[in-house]
Order: structure tokens, then sequence, then C-alpha cells
């Protein structure tokens, strides 16, 4: 990887975890001084829909190589998780105070911050043992918390709002079916695409942790 490659890497993957850092203390930040999960959306929603939509860059990154990760499942966690937070928290006020949304994003939080200082330190080349560990192992029980009751139980509560609203009428006008029955697809199909992601970071897992355990004991 070219010095300018790895630069670039180390500033985008720096300014994503100064991102969602500031996202998980206005969580908690705002869970501390309200003695209530209410609010989570007004407090971060915002900047998570910012950096959720930036992350596209991840998929390009995968497309011209710059790093192994290729397109096709950097493209499947970013389209899932853009078209949840965008296309329909940002979209109905009546789900944004919702536990599954505070849920979702505390996860997401959370599992970013890990995530993306553990690519920092990695283009730093100076990564510790302790984040390694952390980024393979945590996502352990975040992924599953995000997506259960977070992600797929606040879709299945926005699908009578989108109903009684015909929600996107005009974009499916000219087609079959309508965004309410989409999204009944989308639930249905939704655990078996994250288990694919979910797999492939236990893959991952046993690669980097059993690396490094090898060369520890050569």
């Amino acid at each position: 990887m070219s010095r300018i490659s790895t630069f670039y890497l180390l500033a985008y993957n720096s300014f994503q975890t100064v991102g969602w850092t500031l996202s998980l203390i206005k969580i908690l930040y705002n869970l501390l001084a309200t003695a209530s999960i209410n609010g989570t959306y007004a407090s971060a929603g915002n900047l998570i829909c910012f950096l959720q939509c930036a992350a596209f860059l991840e998929v390009i990154h995968g497309a011209i190589g710059i790093v192994p990760s290729g397109v096709l499942l950097p493209l499947m966690q970013w389209g899932g998780r853009t078209h949840f937070v965008l296309a329909i928290v940002r979209k109905l006020d009546e789900l944004q105070e919702l536990p599954s949304v505070f849920i979702t994003f505390l996860a997401w939080s959370m599992g970013e911050v890990i995530r993306y200082s553990h690519y920092a330190f990695s283009c730093s080349g100076n990564c510790p043992s302790w984040m390694t560990y952390l980024r393979y192992t945590a996502f352990i029980v975040l992924y599953p918390l995000g997506v259960g009751p977070g992600e797929i139980w606040t879709m299945y509560q926005a699908l009578p709002f989108i109903k009684k609203k015909n929600l996107y009428a005009d974009s499916f006008s000219g087609l079959p079916f309508s965004y309410y029955d989409f999204l009944k697809v989308v639930l249905v199909a939704y655990p078996f695409l994250w288990f694919k992601l979910y797999l492939h970071m236990f893959k991952q897992r046993r690669a980097k942790l059993y690396k490094r355990h090898d060369k520890k004991t050569t």
C-alpha cells in the first residue's frame, strides 16, 4: 500500500472514530441527564445519519483495492444500515423514541468506535494486541444486539405506520408492490443476510487471533 493510501485510510478511520465516539458520548449523556432513553435520536440521530452515509467510502475502498474487503460485504452492511436509518427511522417520527432505536444506536456506536479505532491503529502500524482482541471479540455480542432487538424489531414496529401513510407511494407507483410489501420481504431476508456477515466475522476472528497466537508461540 502506498504512503498516500495509508495516510488517507488513517485520516478516514480516525475521522470515523471521532465521529462515533461523539455519537456514543451524546447517547450516554442523554441517558444520564434525563434518566431515560427518550431523546436518543434527537441527540445523536443526525450525526449517525451523516457518519453512515460517509461510510459508503468503504465500498469504494474495496472496489478500488486499497483495502482487501472487496465490495459485496461492505455494500450489504452499508445498504442495510443506511436504509434503516434514512428511509425508516429518520422518516418516521413515531419510531424515534422507541427502545429499539436506542439499542441500535448504542450497539452501533460502541461497535464502530472499536472497529474504526482498530483500523486507525492498524494504519499507523502500531496496533496493540488488546485492540485486535477487542475488535474481533466485541462483535459477538454487539452485532446480534444491534440487529435483533435493534434493527429488525424497529422495522417490524414501523410496518403499521408505513402502511397507514402509504410511505414512498410515488416511488413505488410503477411497481407491482408497495414499500410496505418490500419491507416485509426485507424483514424475512434480513436475518439470513446478516448471518452471512456474522459468520464472515468469525472467519476473520479465527484468522486474526490465531495468527497472532501462532506468532507468539513460534
